[in-house]
């Protein structure tokens, strides 16, 4: 099987399809989006139609839960606040529905996916810290976690003896008796220093993992957030990936 895996495309619709673009020219058996459909971007009724056409497994982030309030605002940055009020306003009926239905853990025989930690799903945790990792395989029953949230793609591996272990390689095996936290980075709001999509392959048969960027139209993502009237901000930072 050949999963599409991806995360945080925070209703960048360009920045989505040139993901989907590249996804369908690789014989993509099954999609996964780790949460944040929506949020910060000026379209988050089209993003979540282009994944309904790819009959998706989703699972639901932050700013998902938020849109629908069913996650406080409390600690959101007023630009993330500001931009998760006018979401609420701009999504159909319909969208709104679809994302109350997102679960959020999605787990199959030899991965999970979650937003962002193992830990309490619902509370949305940051996993960044070594400890976080450590206590986070503890609680991974599977070869895989895949996740996103932090918008910034890394790999953690634990090896057998319990050590922890970065991996910095564009594409790598998974190997037998390890476990790995794969952390897929953001399509549409990449905080790595990086102005690119970043999406994931998941090889089941091969065992492989490749995590890959793809340029899009930033200046149309850019403009349509200024010119809908969300925060200037949100899309100057697209520029930078950051």
């Amino acid at each position: 099987m050949r999963y599409a895996v991806f995360s945080d495309i925070h209703a960048n619709l360009e920045a989505l399809e040139a993901v989907v673009s590249i996804y369908q020219r690789q014989d993509i058996d099954t999609y996964l989006c780790a949460g944040d459909v929506v949020g910060y971007g000026a379209n988050p009724n089209e993003c979540i139609q282009v994944l309904k056409t790819l009959n998706p497994i989703v699972v639901a982030g932050n700013h998902d839960w938020a849109v629908i309030e069913k996650f406080s605002i409390a600690d959101f940055n007023p630009e993330a606040k500001e931009a998760i009020l006018w979401t609420r306003q701009q999504l159909s009926s319909n969208n709104k529905q679809w994302l109350e239905k997102l679960p959020l853990i999605y787990e199959q025989d030899d991965f999970v996916l979650v937003h962002g930690s193992l830990s309490q799903p619902e509370e949305f945790h940051y996993l960044i810290y070594t400890e976080s990792y450590h206590h986070n395989f503890k609680l991974l029953k599977n070869r895989i976690c895949f996740l996103g949230h932090t918008h910034i793609p890394v790999v953690v591996v634990k090896e057998k003896d319990g050590c922890l272990r970065y991996i910095d390689k564009e594409h790598f095996f998974i190997e037998k008796d390890k476990q790995y936290i794969i952390n897929v980075g953001s399509v549409g709001q990449p905080r790595d220093g990086k102005a690119t999509a970043c999406y994931c392959i998941y090889d089941s048969s091969g065992s492989s993992v490749s995590i890959k960027r793809v340029s899009y139209d930033i200046f149309s993502a850019r403009q349509k957030i200024i010119r809908y009237g969300l925060p200037r901000f949100l899309g100057d930072r697209l520029l930078v990936g950051n």
